[in-house]
């Protein structure tokens, strides 16, 4: 899914990974990022893109590109994968003994922006959620995918009628303990022909996919068949209840929740009854025709869902911050080294080394046109990295004479694996202090 928020793009004359060796971040190891991004190109996966004036992409983030945590073996991540991937395998096996579901979890996240918002979400040119603020791109017409649907039409396209499909996505986004700039899809597509969905339904023959002159409603699109759209959605949510049983226990209570997807209708939302809270995993729906009917499949009718690993896994393994699924400290890897895929895991956290809080205060600029909130968070993870836990906004104020607006956030640090001083977190910090100013044009009240 893509977030929706309206934000201004950026203007940032010039980009911090450009900035010299000394005002460049450290990584948690103490090591300098790999420098991939050039003055005039970028490289990601040995392959250079020009930069334009939209190119927003960091190198902390390429460092992060090629990493594929849900192929690791044994990792978290991975674990989640193959236990879907399991039950599809074995809950659905086509007419000739072989699973039904096709699985492509290798594809390169460098897609076009075409792919990533046309073909396969119907995203308007206009729309905020192409906006810099909100994605990484190499440039105006290539992109970090920000979801995995943006490889269905041209799986669709190549004649596929029901695969799961895996990878890393790439989003700007706020900074907690549940929020990471990259993280980790799963998502399935699923399609019927007249045939394969009417052949169990009495006097099939006689029921068609779609119909003509219908017009749109909650319950289904224009060209579709109300009998149909009921049999594909409760296939859908058939299929869906039965995974989360799979993975959470058969005990498991479930609801449905009515959404709004661009890209399929009608939507829905699944959430499970988890600890005594109803937790929302994934969502879903009908495709909307136009998708299929660009791909090629224009005599067929499907549904699709998406969930994210990372929220399954700390469910499932109760891991309670998500920067440690990027951790090598073998403390915590080794926890998940099981000869079952199946095998019950509940994280043993490492020591809870203690925190370390630093508030930063600034003016912003004149009009704040060239400013947002998410510039400011990609920014610290460019300098703070992962040693930086949460990046809240405190106090928001505007001067009753004046009119400027000032703004403090407080940021959180602590290392995953070891215990900070405050002397290195303030040298990461004035950092942040020094770049927010160059970089943002902000006026610091420190």
């Amino acid at each position: 899914m893509i977030l929706t928020r309206s934000l201004l793009p950026r203007l940032r004359p010039r980009p911090l990974d450009l900035l010299p060796p000394c005002r460049r971040c450290l990584c948690a190891d103490g090591h300098a990022p790999r420098p991939v991004v050039g003055p005039d190109s970028v490289e990601v996966l040995g392959r250079s893109y020009p930069r334009d004036d939209l190119t927003n992409v960091t190198a902390r983030i390429l460092s992060r590109v090629g990493r594929n945590l849900h192929n690791q073996p044994h990792h978290p991540l991975w674990l989640i994968k193959e236990r879907i991937k399991a039950h599809f395998y074995s809950a659905y096996i086509g007419r000739w003994g072989n699973p039904l579901f096709s699985v492509h979890d290798n594809l390169s996240p460098v897609v076009t922006v075409q792919q990533n918002f046309d073909r396969c979400l119907l995203i308007p040119p206009d729309h905020p959620s192409r906006k810099q603020g909100d994605n990484y791109y190499l440039n105006r017409t290539t992109m970090l995918r920000a979801h995995t649907s943006a490889h269905q039409s041209e799986l669709v396209r190549s004649g596929l009628d029901a695969f799961l499909l895996a990878g890393d996505v790439y989003r700007r986004d706020e900074i907690d303990a549940s929020h990471y700039p990259v993280f980790h899809q799963m998502e399935g597509v699923r399609l019927f022909s007249n045939h394969e969905l009417f052949s169990s339904v009495r006097r099939g023959e006689e029921l068609s996919l779609f119909e003509s002159g219908g017009r749109r409603t909650p319950e289904k699109q224009e060209t579709h068949s109300l009998e149909a759209v009921k049999l594909v959605e409760f296939n859908l949510k058939q299929t869906l209840s039965r995974l989360v049983a799979q993975l959470f226990g058969e005990d498991l209570e479930v609801r449905w929740v009515d959404c709004y997807f661009p890209f399929t209708h009608p939507s829905f939302e699944m959430e499970v009854r988890f600890q005594g809270d109803w937790m929302e995993v994934l969502g879903c729906g009908v495709m909307e025709q136009e998708l299929l009917n660009s791909a090629g499949a224009e005599n067929k009718l499907g549904w699709a869902f998406g969930l994210g690993l990372e929220r399954l896994a700390m469910v499932l393994y109760d891991i309670p911050d998500i920067r440690l699924f990027w951790s090598q400290d073998e403390r915590f890897l080794k926890q998940f080294r099981v000869s079952d895929i199946h095998q019950n895991i509940c994280f043993q956290p490492l020591s809870k080394y203690p925190p370390l809080l630093n508030d930063i205060s600034f003016w912003l600029p004149d009009g704040a046109d060239g400013f947002t909130e998410n510039d400011f968070y990609e920014l610290v993870r460019s300098v703070g990295g992962d040693l930086v836990e949460k990046v809240t906004l405190v106090d928001d104020f505007t001067h009753p004479k004046t009119g400027r607006r000032s703004q403090c956030y407080r940021i959180v640090y602590r290392h995953m694996e070891r215990t900070l001083t405050q002397q290195e977190v303030r040298l990461v910090h004035e950092q942040i202090e020094r770049s927010a100013e160059s970089e943002l044009g902000v006026q610091g009240r420190y």
